[in-house]
């Protein structure tokens, strides 16, 4: 886990690091327990001159350590609001286990704050049950994020998704034996794989996990920053020799719809779009859902889905104008973020400053008025 003193070092003047440095907060913010963090927390806010937020900047798809991420929530939480933004969001992989340390660091910070869940989702029993959507690793297998989770019911959809991470972890074992193959090394799983994660106090373990203990094995030296740096690399050049089909771990899209419907939270599709130039540089060139767009998102629709995540830095123009005017169509509504999961990933989404995309922070706040009990504004979504 990367120790805050980088990432704040890089958001606050160097005067007010050292000092902090001096107070040994940074440690804190860096504990193993999230009361502890959240104490740090506290007695950092004194020290620090927190900017004024933007109106415009919003991001609701940060990932923390509890599915692949150098940040804790307490972490995130604090770098959005250094970083300026007037709201933030997290939505980790399988797991919803940093929800209650996100919402009292948001709290402490004045930063409003909404939460969720992505999970992979399987197209069995549609048409895209043999077809490529937004997953770069598997055909037939869609990323979706149940966004805007009501705080009472966290622990329920926590509980909902143990035999799924449980699962997920079998699979994980086994591609960690075809990495000791290929590469000749004797990794072990608990030994070197779980301590990377938080999987003790209920964070998921990705395939990301089992690059960085390949990155650390190859070079137990490399600082936290090159050490990301490697995880991509071997994410983009490694992970198709190695991935194993998601079966069991997958929810098929009408229990994830039906499990929004249960706990009252709003399940949308993640579109990715083709990927040409990845600009995280994890990803290789590769077509995903564009070519079968319409068809797609009318599928989810019936389906039962209300609601299209995007990221706009990683489309082009012409894919946003293309996915936004279906969303107008088929009465979806529009979520977006920024995926954040590494330590050189500005929390910023700078494009948020196009008014055409004013709606994209209207549809934030409504997140987190759904949250915490107000209204909903998913069209034709009813709260159960």
């Amino acid at each position: 886990m990367m120790p805050s003193a980088d990432l704040l070092s890089r958001l606050i003047p160097a005067d007010t690091a050292t000092q902090i440095n001096a107070t040994g907060l940074f440690e804190r913010l860096d504990a193993t327990d999230a009361v502890t963090r959240l104490a740090a927390l506290a007695d950092l806010l004194p020290i620090l001159r927190l900017p004024e937020p933007n109106p415009k900047y919003i991001n609701n798809h940060i990932h923390t350590a509890y599915s692949f991420s150098p940040y804790t929530p307490t972490v995130a939480a604090l770098a959005a609001r250094l970083s300026g933004l007037c709201t933030a969001g997290i939505v980790d992989h399988d797991s919803i286990a940093g929800a209650d340390e996100f919402i009292a660091a948001g709290a402490l910070l004045d930063l409003p704050v909404t939460i969720g869940i992505e999970a992979r989702i399987s197209m069995r029993g549609t048409p895209f049950a043999e077809r490529r959507t937004n997953n770069p690793d598997q055909l037939g297998v869609s990323y979706m994020v149940l966004h805007a989770v009501p705080h009472a019911r966290v622990p329920y959809v926590q509980d909902f998704f143990a035999p799924l991470r449980a699962r997920r972890n079998r699979r994980n074992q086994a591609m960690l034996a075809i990495i000791n193959r290929l590469c000749g090394y004797d990794l072990n799983f608990e030994r070197d794989v779980l301590p990377l994660s938080l999987a003790d106090k209920g964070g998921s373990v990705t395939e990301r996990h089992l690059l960085q203990a390949l990155a650390r094995r190859e070079d137990p030296h490399r600082d936290h920053r090159a050490e990301y740096r490697r995880v991509g690399e071997l994410k983009k050049n490694l992970i198709e020799q190695i991935y194993i089909p998601a079966t069991d771990d997958c929810l098929r899209l009408d229990e994830f719809v039906a499990l929004a419907r249960e706990v009252g939270a709003i399940p949308a599709y993640a579109y990715l779009g083709d990927v040409t130039l990845s600009v995280t540089g994890d990803k290789r060139t590769q077509t995903f859902e564009d070519a079968c767009l319409d068809e797609l998102l009318s599928t989810l629709v019936e389906h039962g889905v209300r609601a299209v995540t995007y990221m706009p830095t990683r489309n082009t123009d012409a894919q946003l104008q293309r996915v936004r005017s279906l969303c107008t169509k088929l009465n979806l509504t529009q979520i977006s973020g920024e995926d954040i999961n590494s330590p050189e990933q500005s929390f910023v989404i700078e494009k948020m400053h196009d008014p055409r995309l004013a709606n994209l922070i209207d549809s934030t706040w409504s997140l987190i008025a759904h949250e915490r009990g107000g209204a909903i504004s998913a069209p034709g979504w009813t709260h159960v």
